[in-house]
């Protein structure tokens, strides 16, 4: 399709238009419920018009959208977001406290933006309302960049705040247990190229669109999978059968049936990492660092520099959470 001289201006126009408005709140849908300073950054808890739910396809009313922005992070040309789906019986607001989800992203130092978005509330239920349908993931995540740009949150920001014209960079995501579902659409039908996916005694499901999904980025698109789970259960079944396929396939597979195997060059290097936990199904995200580790392992930016990476070669040790 060609498009002309004028029609482009007209579309630039109309950005520039849009972005004006948010800048002063003026857009339906965006809306902040809250704002909240700590030490470790600023949360925003904010309602968009992308976000899961409502969805009329469900009942599920809340449209709630958790954003975390580091007291570290350093505005770029391109934001990296990690995006993080709870799991069955809770809600977006517990799980992010519950497992230490911005606790570890300050701890790993990654330049990145957290965000949390709410599914069903307290329910036994996968389903992630408007992200299931093609592009959702890039809406949401386009609307949390226009959110950033609000007066509210860039006053709440200061010079953490991205700047206009910021493009998506690199998209990580995280899930727990129902949450696998939200993952295996992000990676879909998101709209949008997901770099890194991290399970957290989550793979109830699904096990072939993770792999197909691994498998496509190939030397080009190098994309990475972790999986951590526990002893037993449908998880650590899935897990092992997906190692051993990926392995044959000949992905670059890291393995370890116990903590501390594997040292933290394997963990940078492989680009499909299975973990055997013997912590508990509630615990496995965040009590011996494990979102953190994957971060720090990760293809994310950091400015701010680590000892992480001093001890990488070796069995690694394992620091629980203080």
């Amino acid at each position: 399709m060609v498009f002309s001289r004028r029609t482009l201006i007209s579309g630039l126009a109309a950005a520039v238009a849009l972005v004006a408005q948010v800048s002063e709140g003026a857009v339906s849908g965006f809306v902040v419920n809250k704002i909240d300073h700590t030490d470790l950054g600023t949360t925003l808890d904010l309602s968009l018009p992308s976000a899961p739910f409502p969805d009329a396809a469900s009942g599920y009313r809340d449209g709630t959208v958790l954003v975390f922005v580091p007291s570290h992070y350093r505005p770029d040309r391109a934001v990296d977001f990690i995006v993080h789906f709870h799991g069955h019986n809770t809600t977006a607001r517990a799980a992010i406290v519950w497992h230490q989800l911005r606790e570890q992203l300050v701890d790993s130092k990654q330049n990145a933006i957290l965000v949390v978005p709410q599914g069903p509330v307290e329910s036994p239920d996968s389903s992630i309302g408007k992200l299931e349908r093609p592009g959702g993931l890039a809406r949401m995540l386009g609307d949390v960049r226009m959110a950033l740009l609000m007066r509210d949150t860039r006053r709440a920001l200061g010079t953490r705040s991205p700047r206009a014209g910021t493009a998506i960079g690199t998209i990580c995501i995280s899930a727990h247990s129902g949450g696998y579902h939200a993952a295996a659409r992000a990676v879909t039908v998101g709209g949008i190229e997901v770099k890194e996916v991290y399970l957290f005694d989550a793979l109830y499901n699904e096990a072939d669109v993770f792999e197909k999904w691994l498998v496509a980025g190939g030397k080009t698109r190098r994309r990475k999978l972790v999986s951590y789970y526990g002893q037993d259960g449908t998880p650590a079944v899935l897990s092992e059968k997906l190692y051993r396929d990926l392995s044959k396939q000949g992905v670059t597979c890291a393995h370890e049936s116990a903590e501390g195997t594997l040292s933290r060059s394997d963990l940078v290097r492989a680009q499909a990492v299975f973990v055997r936990s013997s912590l508990g199904h509630s615990a496995i995200t965040h009590e011996r660092n494990a979102l953190r580790d994957c971060l720090y392992a990760s293809s994310l930016k950091r400015h701010v520099k680590s000892a992480w990476f001093e001890g990488k070669h070796g069995r690694r040790a394992i620091e629980p959470r203080r």
